[in-house]
């Protein structure tokens, strides 16, 4: 329902005029051909096609426009009527905003609320789509589109109650009025005003203010040595405050205090106070609603003779009942104190018990464990000793077929500082002077206690450490006129590789990809088998072996702190 208190004026024949231009894009669009191209310019106008049509809207006509054609030279009169359209026709901007109260409304509980909404800039709202609504768009509180309203869309417990109050639908005033205002009503409202595609709306608080009864104040009995008193009222919201005061304005805590609701949402609250003093004569009790800071308020008389007196037993029962408290609790503490140390005894022994039983088990499984491992190990050296020849693994088992060499390495500082650059050099020129004749070759660090290897299996083991140069292995001195025979792995910088040469030829120079740089390897030489193999002790891994070799000489160590160097016309 729309309430309108202003009556609309009705505009003279004249003022209802449209001209419509003949543009195919914008059909049906009202366009103005004014004369004057400054008003034609500020309007945002098209200049005008060459042949206009005038619709004249009048009191007897349907909806639907009367078309009557006008002839050009006719149009001249109507300039003036038409020019006095053109701020009204300017003035409708397309954009607009809507505004609502910037405090809540509060209105009493069962009164009637008016909740406001005005769009700005001020404009007619006769036209628009209004919707008011809470938390959804539908269903709404109201609906009011097409000139009136639409029940439909509106929620059960607002018919009948609400209706649109338009104080001044021409400025785009509207309000919404809620007739005998419930507690479900209190809350956010939401206006909506929508013009074609453009939206807009406010937010609008509702507080619902109830005043419930007159407090209910009576004693309910003595209690705790003194007297009990209750306070209740109903119909409240929303949940009051109450408090308690003495006659001077004290204010007394309450013992205890229950609030309910009923049906319509409205509270009931009880508050209870228990009064011992005898002398305090009035209580009052006061219920304040939150919002509003009104309040309901009643006393009550409490008489002194009213107030339990204390017989003479119960006083002396007063003063020796905190002595045997305080007794009763010594002796419990005590007790509590010896039971808790017996406890603690317990769980400790009980736990020291359990950690000899875990310590056992955890022994047992180690030693069966060792057990199994020491089995599985000699499984594996009974396999290995089986065919040890073969298996390129395990260098310590394979020390086991060989007998240590009586070799010596030169020069104990070489491990205490081998980056040294100075300290290298030294040893090099200290190393110059060992001839072959001494069994050691050029610069050899290593001397065999022995007139070289001409049968057996031996082994030794040299430590290179972080060494970016060097060159290990065995040298072969012949029988007869040839020349040295080299069989050894060499290194230079990140590179490596196994070398057969002699001075002036290269039999074989094969790369070697060794992943994790060896610190300590072992040369292992087996003379009747012909094999010279070369273990890196730092992971146990296999390095090179020279296999079916055949010796004509004895065999000596072979060790220096550089790369072999070989004479400039040395070829394969």
């Amino acid at each position: 329902m729309l309430t309108t208190r202003t009556a609309r004026r009705k505009l003279p024949l004249e003022r209802a005029l449209w001209v419509h231009g003949g543009d195919p894009e914008l059909p049906g669009t009202p366009t103005l051909w004014p004369s004057l191209d400054g008003e034609r310019e500020r309007c945002g106008m098209r200049s005008p096609p060459s042949s206009l049509r005038v619709n004249t809207v009048s009191p007897e006509l349907p909806p639907a426009l009367k078309m009557v054609g006008v002839p050009g030279c006719a149009a001249g009169f109507l300039l003036p009527v038409l020019l006095l359209q053109v701020p009204a026709w300017c003035s409708a901007a397309p954009g607009f905003s809507v505004k609502g109260p910037a405090e809540p409304v509060m209105v009493l509980l069962g009164a009637d609320a008016t909740l406001p909404c005005q769009l700005s800039p001020e404009q007619s709202t006769a036209h628009m789509h209004i919707r008011w609504y809470r938390a959804q768009l539908s269903p709404a509180v109201l609906v009011y589109k097409n000139g009136q309203e639409q029940g439909g869309e509106q929620m059960l417990e607002y018919r009948g109650r609400t209706e649109l109050v338009g104080d001044s639908i021409g400025k785009g005033t509207m309000a919404l009025l809620i007739h005998h205002v419930r507690a479900s009503d209190n809350g956010q409202y939401r206006c909506q005003f929508k013009d074609g595609q453009i939206s807009q709306e406010a937010t609008v608080e509702l507080h619902v203010i109830g005043l419930g009864s007159d407090p209910h104040v009576h004693m309910t009995g003595p209690e705790d040595g003194g007297i009990r008193v209750l306070c209740s009222s109903g119909g409240w919201f929303p949940n009051p405050r109450v408090q308690w005061s003495d006659k001077a304005g004290v204010k007394l805590l309450s013992h205890s205090e229950s609030l309910t609701q009923d049906g319509d949402g409205l509270f009931h609250v009880e508050a209870s106070l228990v009064v011992m003093d005898s002398s305090l004569g009035n209580v009052t009790c006061s219920v304040q609603n939150p919002l509003s800071g009104q309040e309901k308020v009643s006393t009550i008389f409490l008489p002194e003779p009213f107030f339990p007196r204390m017989s003479p037993w119960k006083a002396a029962l007063a003063g020796t009942l905190p002595v045997l408290v305080l007794l009763l609790i010594g002796i419990s503490y005590t007790g509590w104190r010896e039971h808790l140390a017996k406890e603690r005894e317990i769980t400790r022994r009980d736990d020291e018990s359990d950690e000899r039983d875990q310590m056992k088990r955890e022994k047992e499984k180690a030693l069966n464990a060792k057990a199994d491992l020491e089995a599985e190990l000699e499984r594996r050296k009974n396999l290995y000793a089986a065919d040890w020849k073969k298996a390129l693994l395990y260098p310590d088992w394979r020390k086991e077929h060989f007998d240590l060499a009586p070799v010596t390495l030169h020069l104990k500082t070489f491990h205490q500082n081998n980056s040294d650059t100075e300290r290298k050099e030294t040893l090099r020129e200290e190393t110059q002077d060992l001839s072959l004749s001494n069994k050691q070759g050029n610069g050899n660090l290593i001397t065999l206690k022995v007139e070289g290897f001409m049968s057996w299996r031996y082994y030794w083991e040299v430590d290179i450490e972080d060494t970016n140069e060097w060159t290990l292995g065995i040298y072969e001195e012949p029988t007869g006129s040839k020349g040295l025979q080299f069989r050894i792995l060499e290194k230079k910088g990140c590179d490596y590789r196994a070398l057969t040469c002699c001075l002036k030829k290269i039999s074989l120079a094969e790369p070697l990809l060794i992943e994790k740089c060896p610190q300590k390897i072992v040369i292992f030489l087996d003379y009747e088998d012909g094999d010279i193999s070369f273990y890196n002790m730092t992971d146990g891994s296999h390095i090179f072996s020279f296999t079916q070799l055949s010796f004509s000489g004895p065999l000596y160590p072979y060790f220096k702190l550089e790369s072999m160097e070989l004479s400039p016309s040395a070829q394969y």
